[in-house]
């Protein structure tokens, strides 16, 4: 296990990363941040920390609940109403982007009705697409065979972020 990303460089990510969003939303007074269940939540909610105490936009936190594995076996539900995600402007959110599945069947949810824009925002991508998806926001892009995977680590004070 290989430690790639260190607490103080992941703060530095996720604060370029949310200084990048409120740059691409000059014409929004509002936004929707969607972070997938776990991990995703945890940096999408640092993302509206750090948006909220620096910017004019406003944003919405909200959880995507699916099945990582099998995201086809039940119901992907939102913390919100989806009819409040009418033709808003949404950030979906992962902690580490890999076939893209998880993304994608996520994403799939928020096609079903108007929204005025999607983009999508990882911390790490580690760029295995298997899906017809891309991220928008990218904190570290790296190159890994199909046999590592990433963790990210946000239990503790101190974030990390390993390669296994």
């Amino acid at each position: 296990m290989q430690v790639i990303l260190q607490h103080a460089e992941i703060h530095q990510k996720i604060t370029r990363l949310a200084y990048q969003l409120m740059e691409q939303c000059t014409d929004q007074t509002h936004i929707y941040i969607g972070g997938i269940q776990g991990n995703g939540y945890t940096l999408a909610n640092e993302l509206k920390q750090i948006i909220d105490a620096n910017g004019w936009l406003t944003s919405t936190l909200f959880e995507i609940d699916l099945d990582k594995e099998e995201p086809w076996s039940r119901p992907i539900t939102l913390s919100i109403p989806e009819e409040d995600l009418k033709h808003g402007y949404i950030i979906l959110v992962d902690d580490v982007i890999n076939s893209g599945k998880t993304m994608q069947y996520a994403l799939m949810n928020f096609l079903k009705q108007a929204t005025n824009s999607i983009k999508t925002l990882v911390l790490v991508d580690r760029m295995h697409r298997r899906f017809p998806i891309k991220a928008d926001f990218v904190g570290m892009s790296l190159s890994t065979t199909l046999k590592n995977r990433v963790e990210v680590d946000f239990s503790a004070n101190e974030h990390l972020a390993y390669l296994i």
